[in-house]
């Protein structure tokens, strides 16, 4: 879709890793392990926040605002599935019209800029289902609605030997979507084995906004 980015503008052999972090009555985790591997290694990411994550997480939230190897991106204000129709996505009922869209967006905008002292410029919709009209008020908000090419861990559901495999299908240019909220989950696993694999076959990791701002 116009508007939507699923890949990095370039041939080069890096990939943006992306880490969800959805909140709610079960997704309100925070899988240490993950930021702990990526830390230890180096490894920058971008991570998208959902407002009830935040509210559940205030310290780790701080922490990772202070982290120069993260930005932070706004994942939404409840999780919702950005429609002005209302449709729904994995169960989930969207936005229904131009206003609950803003304030899935505004609201967790606000509370993202009073975190990390400035608004976040990647917008990642409840389920990464954005129709084309939300998708042009994301745009008019001053934001880019970003998506992905690889699915590394499937909502937290895989184990850490399918998000291994997941994640080493990535090419260049690759945005490779997880989650943080589940440690539970097989992904830190899971990722602590694929990146040393991926960084030996040449590829280097970055966040959102340091490739496109190098491309544009």
């Amino acid at each position: 879709m116009t508007g939507v980015i699923t890949r990095l503008p370039t041939r080069d052999r890096v990939i943006a890793l992306t880490f969800d972090a959805c909140g709610g009555p079960h997704g309100s985790g925070y899988d240490q392990a993950l930021i702990d591997n990526l830390r230890e290694n180096g490894i920058p990411a971008t991570l998208f926040l959902n407002s009830r994550w935040i509210d559940a997480n205030p310290r780790v939230c701080r922490d990772l605002a202070a982290e120069p190897l993260f930005e932070i991106a706004n994942h939404g204000t409840v999780h919702r599935p950005l429609s002005v129709s209302g449709r729904s996505a994995y169960g989930i009922s969207g936005t229904h019209d131009a206003g609950e869209v803003f304030d899935e967006i505004a609201v967790n905008r606000d509370r993202i800029q009073a975190l990390v002292g400035r608004p976040p410029r990647f917008f990642r919709a409840g389920t990464a289902h954005c129709d084309n009209v939300a998708t042009a008020i994301v745009a008019d908000l001053g934001e880019h609605v970003v998506n992905f090419d690889v699915n590394g861990d499937a909502g937290a559901t895989f184990s850490a030997g399918q998000v291994t495999r997941a994640a080493l299908t990535a090419r260049p240019g690759s945005i490779v979507i997880a989650h943080l909220n589940h440690p539970e989950g097989g992904t830190a696993q899971g990722f602590a084995k694929a990146l040393p694999q991926l960084a030996a076959a040449g590829y280097r990791f970055v966040r959102l906004s340091d490739q496109i701002r190098a491309a544009q």
